[in-house]
C-alpha cells in the first residue's frame, strides 16, 4: 500500500506493521477518517484481531463508535460477523458487552448481533463474559428472540442454558416462540426464494450449509446478470424444534 495511506485503510487492508509504523510516527489511534470511521472499527468489522489488539493497547477507545450509517460498535462489528479473537480482544480491553448501538433505529448488543447471526462461538463467549441474556433491543427484542426467528436451535440452546427467559415480551407483546411459530413446518427454500423476489436481471440461487452448531440452514443468493452478487439471505430451519424448547409443555396435572 502507498505510505501516505492512512491508518484506517491500513486498520481495514490489515496491514499490521503498516499500523504500528503509523502509531510509532504519531498517528491518533481514535483519528477518524472523513468519512468517520475508526481504525479500531474497521479492523474489528474485517477480523483483524492483531491489529485490534495492537489499537487497544496504543490507546484506542473500544466503545467509541464508527461514523457513517453503516457503522456502531467495534464489538458489535466483531460479533455480528463471527469474529471471536476481535471480540475476545476488544472484551479483554473493557468492552461492555451490554452496550447498545444506535439506540433510536436498532439498539442491538453485540449478543443480539452475534444470535441473530447465528455464531454459537461469539454467543457463548459474550455470555461468559457477563452479557445479559435478555436485555432487549429498541424494539424490546432478546437475544433469544432474534435466535429463535432466525431457527438456530444451537444459540437457542445456549441462551437457555444461560438464564434466557422464554417468556420476555418484546414492545409488540410477542414471546421467542412467537418468533418462531410462522417458519415451523414450512418450507423454508420457498420462503426465502419468495423473499429473494427474483426478476428481470435478477437469478436466485439456494444452498444448504451448516452453522457453526450444526444446524442446516438454507442461503438464498441473488446476483445480477453479470452473476455478481447482490444480496444474500440465511435462514435456518430449526424452527419447529425450538418451539418445542421455547414453549411449555403440560404436565400429567394440566392433563
Amino acid at each position: 500500500m502507498s505510505e501516505d495511506a492512512g491508518l484506517v485503510t491500513a486498520a481495514a487492508l490489515g496491514e499490521a506493521e503498516t499500523v504500528r509504523r503509523l502509531l510509532q510516527g504519531g498517528a491518533l489511534p481514535d483519528e477518524p477518517d472523513e468519512n468517520g470511521s475508526t481504525a479500531l472499527y474497521r479492523a474489528a468489522v474485517q477480523g483483524h484481531a492483531e491489529i485490534v489488539r495492537v489499537l487497544l493497547e496504543a490507546g484506542a477507545d473500544p466503545g467509541r463508535e464508527g461514523g457513517d450509517d453503516h457503522e456502531g460498535l467495534p464489538l458489535c462489528a466483531a460479533a455480528a460477523w463471527g469474529h471471536l479473537d476481535a471480540v475476545e480482544a476488544l472484551l479483554d480491553a473493557g468492552a461492555d458487552p451490554d452496550r447498545r448501538e444506535d439506540v433510536e433505529r436498532t439498539g442491538m448488543t453485540a449478543l443480539h448481533w452475534a444470535a441473530a447471526n447465528e455464531h454459537l462461538a461469539v454467543v457463548r463467549a459474550l455470555l461468559a463474559r457477563g452479557a445479559t441474556p435478555d436485555l432487549g433491543d429498541s424494539a424490546g427484542r432478546t437475544a433469544l428472540s432474534h435466535a429463535a426467528g432466525h431457527g438456530s436451535t444451537a444459540v437457542v440452546r445456549a441462551l437457555l442454558d444461560h438464564g434466557a427467559s422464554p417468556a420476555h415480551r418484546d414492545g409488540q407483546g410477542r414471546t421467542p416462540a412467537d418468533h418462531a411459530r410462522p417458519y415451523a413446518g414450512r418450507d423454508i427454500e420457498a420462503e426465502l426464494l419468495a423473499q429473494a423476489g427474483a426478476g428481470p436481471g435478477r437469478r436466485v440461487t439456494v444452498r444448504d450449509e451448516r452453522s457453526e452448531g450444526g444446524d442446516v440452514r438454507i442461503v438464498a443468493e441473488v446476483r445480477d446478470e453479470t452473476g455478481a452478487l447482490r444480496s444474500e439471505r440465511r435462514l435456518g430451519t430449526g424452527h419447529a424444534e425450538i418451539l418445542h424448547l421455547l414453549e411449555p409443555r403440560p404436565t400429567p396435572a394440566d392433563e
